[in-house]
């Protein structure tokens, strides 16, 4: 079942459009990551998931019914930008204030619970206007967990937090999308976090979702690869397939090719075999944050348009060997 849907979701601000036309799904039990530059419009999506915003156009769907516009539904909880919290009240008293709004069953018990989930039980009768930034901020997912929600929307949820908050966060959502079947729904711009949990991505530029793909399509693109620059790259794709059926080729629009599933010691005995003179042979790490920067038109436009383009050939190339006719 698909937990969210949008299709032709648009938001505009006066005359400057923020979100166009955006059509996506996340599935039951899925972490979603959401990336995208600052200004690219990924808040402004959360915003209108959690029914803080009204659309211009499009429709919502959660759980497989139409969302109002402007509505929220007692199944989502929500972390976006700063956390909405009482700052005179303690801790406990703030969750409290959520689960009885929500309606919550033993409201007591569920706010103990979801504070012990993000580590502030030792400090839940602490006033928060003395909490740390990290401490609201997991205050703020403790307000998001309570009452056991279905959907989780967090935005930058890592903001604030030391190195061992973050990995705590980060083995809560998994834990949660585990064992208790619960959708996230996350934008971060940490993506060495974002890749230790994700099970699929979104890309947003400039309000448009330019890429869907799964963990293991980004593990691919994101594997080494053996970079060939040759006299023959024609024949040099056939002769690096013949010699590794399951190796991943590439052939680049300057011609030089890129394989992966293959070590420069194969790779070259198969090219002499076949005749091909070569003038590179050598290995290249291909990284996560390079691979969404193109995507996100991380670069000034005129430059970045062919990388992200190569980004994307690359990664469909990578699912099942791309000769270039």
């Amino acid at each position: 079942m698909n937990v969210i849907e949008t299709a032709g979701l648009s938001k505009s601000y006066g005359r400057k459009r923020v979100v166009e036309a955006l059509d996506l799904t996340v599935r039951r039990g899925e972490i979603y990551g959401f990336v995208g530059r600052n200004g690219a419009g990924k808040s402004t999506v959360m915003k209108m998931l959690a029914g803080l915003a009204i659309p211009t156009e499009g429709r919502i769907s959660m759980f497989g019914e139409p969302l109002a516009p402007g509505s929220a539904s007692r199944r989502v909880g929500a972390l976006i930008e700063s956390p909405g919290v009482l700052p005179g009240l303690n801790g406990f008293d703030n969750v409290m204030c959520r689960a009885l709004s929500l309606g919550v069953v033993d409201a007591k018990h569920a706010s103990s619970e979801a504070l012990s989930m993000v580590g502030l039980a030792d400090v839940a009768k602490k006033r928060v206007k003395s909490y740390s930034l990290g401490m609201k901020q997991r205050l703020g997912l403790a307000l998001a967990l309570v009452g056991s929600p279905d959907l989780l929307l967090l935005d930058e949820p890592f903001n604030g937090l030391d190195p061992q908050g973050v990995r705590e966060v980060r083995d809560l959502v998994t834990t949660l999308a585990r064992d208790r079947g619960v959708t996230v729904f996350i934008s971060s711009h940490v993506l060495d976090q974002l890749e230790r949990m994700v099970t699929r991505y979104g890309v947003l530029r400039e309000g448009r979702l330019v890429k869907e793909f799964s963990a293991e399509e980004v593990e691919r693109a994101c594997a080494d690869y053996v970079l060939v620059r040759c006299t023959a790259p024609q024949l040099a794709v056939v002769a690096l397939q013949d010699a590794a059926p399951e190796a991943r080729c590439a052939l680049m629009e300057d011609d030089a090719i890129r394989v992966q599933g293959i070590d420069t010691e194969t790779a070259g005995r198969a090219l002499a075999a076949a005749g091909v003179v070569v003038t590179e042979l050598s290995v290249h790490e291909n990284d996560i944050e390079d691979l969404f920067i193109d995507l996100m038109g991380g670069k000034d436009d005129a430059e970045s348009a062919a990388p992200a383009s190569r980004a994307v050939a690359r990664m469909s190339s990578s699912k099942g060997g791309g000769r270039r006719a």
